[in-house]
Formats: structure tokens, C-alpha cells, sequence
């Protein structure tokens, strides 16, 4: 019988060998793992990137964010579907293309995007998507087609002051650990006063010693590089640009807590930068960086492998992850344990992402003093912004924690700007009026996606591109999510038609709030958070796309009018 774990990659080698799962193909699995044909299914299902039907020799994912919308994305998949023959969400008729749409595929500074055959292909035009299109039917192979992705960088501060892309020498970091006892590693990591950078903002420090006073055995390290938050990717840019950072942050961590366990948890969007983050371990366990004894160091052994997700955004979620990673629907767990815990397979598990990561190595390689002198009071060290939308600089920005978002606007080169969108979807709307507002802990907290929005942008197409991806992504499992992202999608809908009326405002509102208190995970609590905002900051915009006769629609049924004439005839 095969570990469940292994079930996700069993999966994937299916699906690359047939072009979808197979119903034999399943049963075979189910026998493997010793699992109904039904939870076979059912984990497949889940997955948005698993098909049960053929889905082409080559599957386009074209990304429907609200960047790439703004971008051209409706021309784009127009030509896609002209030039392929196949409509969206099928398969043309000789099997050949798949054409689908999907969530955002990390690609934002270089909108409208796409994933062929799960190779990036950018900045697309028509006449671009037509070209790519012959060059399949001549036979080029997607790798050929793909292009490479080009990683914008920026730093806005002083250049002795650069944390995250000052130079990297491999195998630096790891070093200081020979001078340097684990419960050391904790404190300099605590008085450095690192934070998580995925939006929690959880005090790593305290993460870190939560785990290695936990009794159980053995212990694991997890990587969440699952950064599926629309309109972030400076995940994706350190794990291109910096790949050794972030695992000797991970050994660090794994040294710290004594674990002898990595994983790193990869989103299916990323699966291009798969063969270098392989590589690097490869290289790291060839100098004796990754293995047992590391360094020489007795006792300390560790190793990192590297699990392909399967697309869901709510796999983003930590616990949600570690019910992917156990081979189960990534459908998050209740509270009652934290992953520290009771983790991975029930054992105690940090789970810290990409930036994290990398911002614990620099701290053990600068040391606690320099990260702590940079930043607020509140927010020590820097931040990575995946700065994207209506701006003539979109890239990944290294900021010091505090800087204004007016500074920030005048660096990419935005311009007549209305709306900026922080931390994704599930984040804070901000208006023209807010933009000396701070980014740090104590005013502006920002997970790391930064979306422009200039005067020429409807509030409205933004609001409902959000709704609907919340509504695409939900599990399912709660109902004040599952429900109420469908009326939300609807209600906007209505105002978008003109046809609301003031009782769908205070719907809106109602709502929005109902999910925010009740939904079972950070998905549902956070989905209508840039509508409220919306709502409360730009409540003039609303007002005026209220139907005059907006209340002949929410009309309750008169059953005696309604059978007044059945009554008289009948008579």
C-alpha cells in the first residue's frame, strides 16, 4: 500500500500520461492506496488543474484576474478561441486544444498572462496568441514557445540597507550555525522581531519555540510557496532569483526546532521554476548542506522535498495545506490545534512562507541589530511588494516597513490614481485620500500585493472580478461562505445592471459582515472586505447606480392581486 501523501504526484504522473484521469486509472489508484474509488474522486475534484474529461494535448490556462482584464484579457481570449477552435472551458474538436480560464497565475506585472501546457507565456496580444497557436500546430513544443519571465526588481532605500536581494553567497548562512546553538537561532530571531510575512504577521520567534518545545517526534519544516493571492508574485521572484536563500531558511528553521524534515509546498502555477528549485537541492545535498550531520554539525540532519499543489487558492490557508500535503482535500481544519501542534501527519509543524524564510536566513546572517534598526517600532526590517496595474513600473519593490503610499505610487510610476488594492483581494481598499497612509504594522498592513487603479477603472468590474473568484475558490464546507459569496456576486451584478436599490446596500453590508463573523477559515472571513470598504469609503458611487424604480424588483408576490383576473374569469 502506498503512503497517502504520495497520492497528489500519482495523480499528476496520471494526468501527464493520459491528458485527464481515467476511470481505470483511478481504480487502480484506489487498490494502490487502499482507498475507496469515491475519496479518490473526491480528492481529485478538489483540484481545479485535475481533469476527469480529456482536456487537449495542450491546455491553455488563461488568468482572469482583474489586472490582466484591464490588460486585454477579453481580445486575447477572443483570438485564443478563434485560432484554436476550441470555446472556453472546452476542447476543440479534434482534441487538440484545451482552452480554460483560471485563477491568477502569479504573472501579474506582465498582464494578460497564460500557462500552456503549465509553461508562462506573458505580456499576450492577439496577434501574440494566434502566433502561439500555429507554433503548436507545427509542433513546438511549449517549452520552446515559453517565455522567460522577466523579474523586476527595485529597492527604495539606501543600498548598505538591502535585505532581501543584497549579494547571496550559498552556504554563508548555514555557516554561522556552527557558532550558534538552536535556542540562539530562536532569540536572534525574536529580537529581530520577524514577523510572518504572509499577512498574519505571527511573531516567527515565538512560532519557532512553540514548535520545539512540542513533545512530539519528528518535526517538520513547511514552506507555503502556494502564493495564489491575486496580484502577488514576490514569492515567485525569490524562488527564481534566490533559491539557496530560501533553503538555508529553511534549514535554519529545521536546525532551530529540531526538525528533520522539509517540504516545500509549490504552487501548480509555479511548476515552471520546479527543474532549478530541484537543481538547487540537488547542489545542496552534493556539498553536504541538506542531508545528515550538515556541516558536521552532529546531529543535525535535514532534508527538503519539494510538493506540487494542484490549484486552489484556499490550499493558501496553512492548515488547508497540510491536509493537501497528506494527499486529502485541502479543505482547512478546525481550530483546535495550531500546526505547532499538531501539524503535519499530527506532528509538530512551522509553517512559514517564502519571504519568511528568506528573511530568517538574513537575520542569522546580518544579525537581530541590523534588521532591528530598520522599519517602525511596530514593524521591524523590510517588505516585499508585488507592485502591478495601472503603472509604468510594475516589479517587486524591497521596502523599509513605513514607508507612505504616496512615496510608493510616485517610484512605479502611477498617475492619476483613484484605488489601490493591498493585500489582494482579500485586503484593504484605499482611496485618493489615504495615499500619505504608512504601510506597516501599525497603520497599513500589507501581506505583500500592492494593485493600482487609475480614474479610467469602474469600481464596480473590480468589485465583481473579486466577488467572482471567491465565489470559484470557496470549498464549499461553510455556508456563510458558500452562500454568501453567491449573493454577493448577485447583488453586485445588479448594481453593475442599474438596477439596485437601497435595500441591496444594507444586503451588501449585512452580509459581508455575516461572513466575516461566522465562516469556518480566513477565505470567507476575508472575501468581502475590499467591498465594505468600498461601501464605506465611496458610498456616492453606489448611490448612483441605484435604479430610480430599483423597488419594483424587490417586490414581495400578491397572491390575491396575482389571481384577480383567474377569480373574475372564474366567476
Amino acid at each position: 500500500m502506498k503512503d497517502r501523501f504520495l497520492l497528489l504526484d500519482e495523480l499528476w504522473k496520471v494526468q501527464r500520461a493520459n491528458g485527464h484521469l481515467p476511470t481505470a486509472e483511478l481504480r487502480r489508484l484506489a487498490e494502490e492506496f487502499d482507498l475507496s474509488e469515491i475519496e479518490i474522486e473526491g480528492v481529485a475534484s478538489f483540484y481545479h488543474f485535475f481533469h476527469f474529461k480529456p482536456a487537449g494535448r495542450h491546455t491553455i490556462y488563461l488568468n482572469h484576474s482583474i489586472l490582466s482584464e484591464f490588460q486585454g484579457l477579453k481580445e486575447v481570449r477572443e483570438a485564443f478561441e478563434r485560432a484554436t477552435l476550441a470555446r472556453l472551458g472546452s476542447v476543440d474538436p479534434s482534441g487538440e486544444f484545451g482552452l480554460f480560464e483560471t485563477s491568477c497565475v502569479g504573472l501579474s506585472d506582465q498582464e494578460p498572462a497564460a500557462l500552456i501546457d503549465f509553461m508562462p507565456v506573458t505580456n499576450l496580444t492577439p496577434d501574440k496568441a494566434r502566433r502561439i497557436v500555429q507554433q503548436l500546430r507545427a509542433g513546438l513544443s511549449p517549452e520552446s514557445i515559453a517565455d522567460e519571465v522577466e523579474e523586476r526588481i527595485y529597492y527604495l532605500g539606501e543600498n548598505d540597507e538591502v535585505v532581501f536581494f543584497r549579494p547571496y553567497e550559498p552556504g554563508r548562512i548555514l555557516r554561522k550555525l556552527l557558532d550558534l546553538s538552536p535556542e540562539e537561532v530562536i532569540e536572534q530571531i525574536r529580537d529581530a522581531q520577524l514577523a510572518g510575512m504572509g499577512g498574519a504577521f505571527f511573531p516567527t520567534g515565538t512560532k519557532w519555540d512553540s514548535c520545539r518545545n512540542q513533545p512530539g517526534f519528528p518535526k517538520y519544516i513547511v514552506c507555503n510557496a502556494d502564493e495564489g493571492e491575486p496580484g502577488t508574485f514576490k514569492d515567485r521572484v525569490l524562488m527564481d532569483q534566490l533559491p539557496g536563500l530560501l533553503f538555508e531558511g529553511m534549514a535554519v528553521a529545521g536546525y532551530a526546532v529540531g526538525a528533520s524534515s522539509g517540504i516545500l509546498y509549490l504552487r501548480a502555477e509555479y511548476g515552471w521554476l520546479l527543474p532549478k528549485l530541484e537543481g538547487t537541492l540537488t547542489q545542496f545535498r552534493e556539498r553536504g548542506w541538506l542531508g545528515r550531520d550538515i556541516l558536521g554539525i552532529q546531529g543535525f540532519h535535514f532534508d527538503i522535498r519539494v510538493q506540487v499543489g494542484a490549484g486552489a487558492y484556499v490550499c493558501g490557508e496553512e492548515t488547508a495545506l497540510l491536509e493537501s500535503l497528506e494527499g486529502k482535500r485541502g479543505e482547512p481544519r478546525t481550530k483546535q490545534y495550531f500546526p505547532t501542534e499538531r501539524g503535519y501527519m499530527g506532528l509538530p509543524t512551522v509553517v512559514n512562507n517564502v519571504e519568511t524564510l528568506c528573511a530568517a536566513a538574513r537575520v542569522i546572517e546580518l544579525g537581530s541589530a541590523f534588521f532591528g534598526r530598520l522599519g517602525t517600532p511596530s514593524s521591524c526590517g523590510h517588505k516585499l511588494l508585488s507592485v502591478a496595474g495601472d503603472c509604468s513600473r510594475p516589479g517587486v519593490y524591497e521596502i523599509e516597513w513605513g514607508l507612505r503610499v504616496s512615496d510608493l505610487l510616485e517610484e512605479c510610476g502611477a498617475t492619476n490614481t483613484r484605488y489601490v488594492q493591498l493585500s489582494g483581494p482579500s485586503g484593504t481598499l484605499i482611496t485618493a485620500g489615504e495615499f500619505d497612509r504608512q504601510i506597516c504594522h501599525e497603520d497599513l498592513s500589507c501581506g505583500g500585493s500592492v494593485m493600482i487603479f487609475d480614474d479610467r477603472r469602474d469600481l464596480l468590474q473590480i468589485l465583481r472580478n473579486f466577488a467572482h473568484f471567491f465565489r470559484q475558490e470557496s470549498c464549499g464546507v461553510c455556508t456563510p461562505c458558500r452562500a454568501g459569496n453567491l449573493i454577493l456576486t448577485r447583488k453586485l451584478r445588479k448594481l453593475a445592471l442599474g438596477l439596485g436599490d437601497p435595500t441591496d446596500l444594507q444586503d451588501l453590508r449585512s452580509w459581508g459582515a455575516l461572513m466575516k463573523a461566522s465562516s469556518r477559515c480566513g477565505l470567507g472571513k476575508n472575501a468581502s472586505n475590499a467591498l465594505l470598504d468600498a461601501i464605506r469609503k465611496d458610498l456616492k458611487y453606489f448611490r448612483e447606480r441605484q435604479s430610480n424604480n430599483g423597488h419594483a424588483l424587490s417586490r414581495g408576490f400578491d397572491l390575491k392581486q396575482a389571481v384577480q383576473i383567474y377569480e373574475k374569469f372564474k366567476s
